[in-house]
């Protein structure tokens, strides 16, 4: 995937949060524009929110609630699957369904940072951090 379709998903997947309705803008973290987020074809930056609203929240929505109609997004509010950290680990990195694999575009770190981000949000209480290392053992 060249870098400007990659620019392309980033600000089309904020237009499609945004237009949800389902949240402020003034909820989300301060989100950095898209051209600023991308460089060599991956993500860059390794704030668990801010990649979350950057690149999950257009499918999942910004307060995790997930969507259905074109297709189904999975809410990840109070989301049991999440007690295992392994579980979204794998599924940014490779894929799962629907959800295209992310792990071309995002370090073992950015990956753990979003896991730890979703696990500890939206009603979520799973405080066991997963790694860059558990992650690395993954891909």
């Amino acid at each position: 995937m060249d870098e400007r379709l990659l620019l392309s998903l980033v600000r089309l997947a904020a237009a499609f949060a945004l237009c949800a309705g389902t949240t402020s803008v003034a909820a989300a973290p301060a989100v950095p524009p898209p051209e600023s987020v991308v460089a060599n074809r991956r993500f860059v930056g390794e704030d668990g929110a801010v990649l979350y609203h950057v690149v999950c929240q257009g499918c999942h929505m910004p307060a995790g609630e997930g969507a259905e109609g074109a297709g189904r997004y999975p809410a990840l509010a109070n989301n049991p699957k999440l007690a295992a950290a392994p579980y979204p680990a794998l599924t940014i990195l490779n894929g799962r369904n629907a959800m295209p694999a992310l792990g071309a575009f995002l370090s073992d770190a950015q990956v753990a940072a979003i896991v730890n981000y979703v696990r500890t949000n939206f009603g979520n209480h799973y405080g066991d951090a997963i790694s860059a290392a558990d992650v690395a053992k993954f891909r």
